[in-house]
């Protein structure tokens, strides 16, 4: 079965093809952040280097999160379009399980910590078993400090990856036994995505399009600065 994976929950834009035989072919791009202008056209593209038809797509998996707002909503309503345009189902994964996958070699601690922007991330932490890696807490919003002195307190090394753990390198640098993984895994792969999405797939672990919604952990930009606003005509009243 042939996955198409999408993953926009960053300021990257991914977009992968896989199958049986592992990743066929992937498009990243982190510049710009033009996710609706850069992701269709990727995924043709993509389709074309593979000689792969959509038609043959037989899945579609899709990155929901927590991540950017605008860019969550691009990946999830442009995953739902083609789903339901090929009459395929989807499997939804979460940003954190994707940026903590590549790393399950190690024996560490890890912890996956997304840029969340007014001074918060999104964490989750992870440990290595059998075939990958397993969260061992639930998706939370914090402050870094509150994430350097969780790690801190549980006494055990730890590898960080993850753009929030870039932008506040030199908080965790404080953070006793404490590492930061290569630039290289700051954002999380729609390779990633697919690998982690063709075992379930095998196993008929899907969704319906209509099920799919983004983990956003948060209230939307757009929807706090309307409360705000609401609030601040009510008080002038």
């Amino acid at each position: 079965m042939i996955v198409l994976g999408i993953e926009t929950a960053t300021p990257q834009v991914g977009c992968a093809l896989g199958g049986h035989e592992g990743v066929l072919t992937s498009f990243h791009a982190a510049r710009g952040r033009r996710h609706a202008e850069t992701l269709t056209p990727a995924i043709a593209f993509m389709c074309e280097q593979a000689d792969i038809e959509l038609k043959e797509v037989g899945a579609i998996a899709v990155d929901v999160g927590p991540g950017l707002f605008t860019g969550l909503r691009v990946g999830v309503a442009t995953g739902k379009a083609l789903a339901q345009a090929l009459r395929v189902p989807m499997i939804g994964l979460s940003s954190l399980d994707l940026l903590a996958y590549p790393q399950r070699g190690t024996r560490r601690l890890i912890a996956a910590v997304i840029d969340a922007r007014r001074g918060e991330v999104f964490a989750a932490f992870y440990r290595k078993v059998p075939g990958g890696v397993q969260r061992v807490s639930e998706p939370m919003v914090a402050r870094p400090e509150e994430v350097a002195a969780d790690i801190e307190a549980r006494g055990e090394e730890c590898l960080l990856v993850g753009d929030g753990a870039v932008r506040y390198a030199a908080m965790f640098s404080d953070v006793s036994r404490a590492e930061p993984a290569s630039v290289g895994a700051a954002y999380p792969s729609a390779a990633a995505l697919v690998e982690l999405a063709q075992p379930r797939a095998l196993r008929e672990e899907f969704v319906q399009p209509w099920e799919v919604q983004p983990l956003y952990l948060r209230p939307a930009d757009a929807d706090t600065d309307w409360e705000r606003r609401l609030q601040e005509k009510g008080g002038r009243r």
